[in-house]
């Protein structure tokens, strides 16, 4: 059961807002936070197909990564795929989590394989919005520290084959 409900934030570089939802605190400490959600309507998602309404996200936000990890499971419970963002490092007030999305998306699907997506987003937004040299290896560092961890099979891609 939540602890309480949270707000998340995506953000662009520039700080508006790219989308916005809700989620139940399961799991908070000076690390990590784990959050639950499940979706109350269908979707299309670009990257993962149609999201059935009832479908479960267990959505990992650590603060000392430039990533977030979310896991879908099927209304029934199967694992659908994780999907993560290369994001900064979050902020936390209590009743709100906000990141700044870096455009780079990694899916790991059941059955192992590991996509990488939008990469061709961040070259464009690194100009459109004037990404800091810090920021640029702050995203590529991360991506490659998770692509190392998903091989290692390491929380939370432990369940897959």
């Amino acid at each position: 059961m939540p602890d309480r409900i949270v707000t998340i934030n995506s953000r662009k570089y520039d700080g508006h807002i790219r989308r916005s939802w809700k989620g139940g605190l399961i799991h908070s400490d000076k690390d990590l936070l784990i959050l639950v959600g499940t979706f109350s309507e269908d979707i299309e998602h670009s990257d993962l197909g149609h999201i059935k309404k009832g479908t479960v996200s267990f959505e990992h936000f650590w603060f000392d990564r430039w990533y977030n990890i979310f896991r879908f499971h099927a209304p029934e419970g199967t694992l659908m795929a994780h999907y993560a963002n290369i994001t900064m490092p979050p902020t936390f007030t209590g009743d709100a989590i906000d990141y700044i999305d870096l455009d780079i998306d990694v899916v790991v699907w059941p059955d192992g394989r590991v996509e990488v997506l939008d990469r061709d987003d961040f070259e464009k937004n690194k100009v459109k919005y004037g990404y800091t040299g810090d920021v640029i290896q702050g995203a590529e560092d991360a991506l490659t520290e998770l692509l190392a961890i998903i091989e290692r099979r390491e929380f939370p891609f432990a369940e897959l084959n």
